[in-house]
C-alpha cells in the first residue's frame, strides 16, 4: 500500500509546477528541475529532466531536450528525446528531432522535424576518426 501512495504522491509532485519563465523572461544555459516547468518566455540551451516540460503559447524554445514528457504549445527549435512522450498541440510549431515512445500531434500543428517512434535513448556515437592516410603534422623547435 505504502508504493502505492508513493507512486500517487510522485505524481502529483510531476504534474505541480515548480518552475517558470514568463513571458519577458531571456535565458541562455543549462535547465535542469524536478516536478513541472514551464516555458512563456525564451530560453536557449539545454534542458535535462525527467520530468514535464511545458511551453506555452508565447514560449520559445531552441535547445537540446532531454525530458520525460513534453508538451508543446509554443515554438521549440532543435532536439527532443523524451522518454515518455511528446504532445505538439494545435498551436505548436516544432522544428528538429524528435525521438519518443510516444507521439501525439493535434491538427494544425506545425511539424518540420525528423521522428522516430521508440523506447530506446541513443546512445552518445563514439568520436570517428578521420579515414585515409594520415600526415604528421611538422614540429618546429626553438
Amino acid at each position: 500500500m505504502k508504493e502505492k501512495e508513493k507512486e500517487k504522491r510522485r505524481e502529483m509532485d510531476d504534474t505541480k509546477i515548480t518552475g517558470f519563465f514568463d513571458k519577458d523572461t531571456h535565458f541562455k544555459g543549462d535547465l535542469s528541475f524536478k516536478g513541472s516547468f514551464r516555458v512563456d518566455g525564451h530560453f536557449k540551451g539545454t534542458i535535462k529532466s525527467d520530468s514535464i516540460l511545458i511551453v506555452g503559447p508565447n514560449g520559445k524554445v531552441e535547445a537540446d531536450v532531454q525530458i520525460g514528457h513534453a508538451i508543446i504549445d509554443g515554438q521549440v527549435k532543435g532536439s527532443i528525446h523524451a522518454r515518455n512522450k511528446v504532445e505538439i498541440h494545435a498551436s505548436g510549431r516544432v522544428t528538429g528531432t524528435i525521438i519518443s515512445p510516444k507521439l501525439v500531434i493535434e491538427e494544425g500543428a506545425f511539424l518540420e522535424a525528423n521522428c522516430q517512434t521508440t523506447d530506446k535513448m541513443p546512445q552518445t556515437a563514439p568520436e570517428k576518426k578521420p579515414e585515409g592516410p594520415q600526415i604528421p603534422t611538422p614540429r618546429t623547435e626553438i
